[in-house]
């Protein structure tokens, strides 16, 4: 199963040049996806370097297999990314790494798979899990779900501004049969929605809402993030890509929290902070965006581990 990842990984050589400080280092890619950021990773390693890729798909880890088997400096641990650091201490990597790096989101493989229920472009099983051997799928919650908690989540993780609509609707829809396909789902939200912005798909926030519920995605990223405090060595880097403005606004208050220290009565410090912001948030270039339509609204954060 051979994937060039390339074309479509988004803000690959800025993600990867913040990263990689020590050649001969350690470093992890929390979301290995179909490895495109891991592959320029490696290609920036010297001989001592090694790469640790984390992911809990199962094509994903297809991928992950195919190159440990050809680049001795790579492994891959199938799991979630939210618990990287105690996984490489379950496996003996107890030293701290030289950088840890999360791409957020669904990939673009994902995405491209009616099968997996992702897009409301394509008609599929309701499915929306990144792991398809655990955890509920959409179908079997919006099944059983109460009207109220439908719409907290597509309210909340949406930022759905037609959200009572939508999960009404979708109740009503249901009593006469369950919502099995994405294309059901779609109709759904079109029904219940009056006024459609012209540059977005109205389903667009109902399918991120149920996806990011469905695999916990938010809780995901803060496990993840707390775990960099740990297995960070002094001067590790941390990036991270995020594509929506919940995931960005954890990681910018999770930087800006532990890169502050606190202070006394007279405004001193009173300990050493954890981490320090690297220069500002990064955007994708109009070129890139031009090539690769869904890097419009990645932004990537670095830090840095202090001490």
């Amino acid at each position: 199963m051979t994937v060039d990842a390339s074309h479509d990984t988004v803000l690959r050589d800025q993600a990867v040049g913040a990263l990689v400080t020590d050649p001969s280092g350690v470093y992890v890619d929390g979301t290995f996806g179909r490895g495109g950021h891991s592959r320029a990773i490696l290609a920036r390693l010297s001989e001592d370097g090694r790469l640790i890729g984390f992911d809990r798909d199962a094509e994903a880890a297809e991928s992950a297999a195919e190159l440990a088997a050809n680049e001795g400096r790579f492994s891959f641990i199938r799991a979630a990314f939210s618990g990287w650091g105690d996984a490489l201490v379950e496996r003996g990597i107890t030293e701290p790494v030289h950088g840890v790096m999360f791409d957020l989101g669904v990939s673009s493989p994902q995405l491209d798979q009616a099968e997996r229920g992702f897009s409301f472009r394509f008609d599929g099983p309701l499915d929306m899990r990144m792991d398809q051997s655990q955890g509920i799928s959409a179908a079997d919650w919006l099944a059983v779900a109460e009207e109220e908690e439908i719409r907290d989540v597509l309210f909340q993780l949406g930022e759905e501004r037609f959200a009572r609509r939508i999960a009404a609707t979708i109740v009503e829809r249901r009593r006469e049969r369950p919502l099995t396909r994405t294309n059901e789902l779609v109709d759904c939200v079109i029904a219940a929605t009056p006024r459609r912005d012209p540059n977005k798909h109205p389903a667009t926030r109902t399918f991120q809402a149920i996806r990011l519920y469905i695999n916990q995605e938010l809780d995901q990223i803060t496990q993840a993030l707390q775990q960099a405090l740990v297995h960070l060595r002094p001067g590790g880097r941390l990036v991270v890509i995020s594509f929506h403005s919940l995931e960005d606004r954890i990681v910018k208050r999770f930087i800006r929290d532990h890169s502050t220290a606190d202070k006394d009565f007279f405004g001193n410090p009173t300990g050493p902070v954890a981490l320090k912001r690297v220069g500002k948030a990064i955007r994708a270039d109009q070129a890139e965006t031009r090539r690769n339509p869904r890097a419009r609204s990645a932004i990537m954060r670095i830090a840095e581990r202090t001490a």
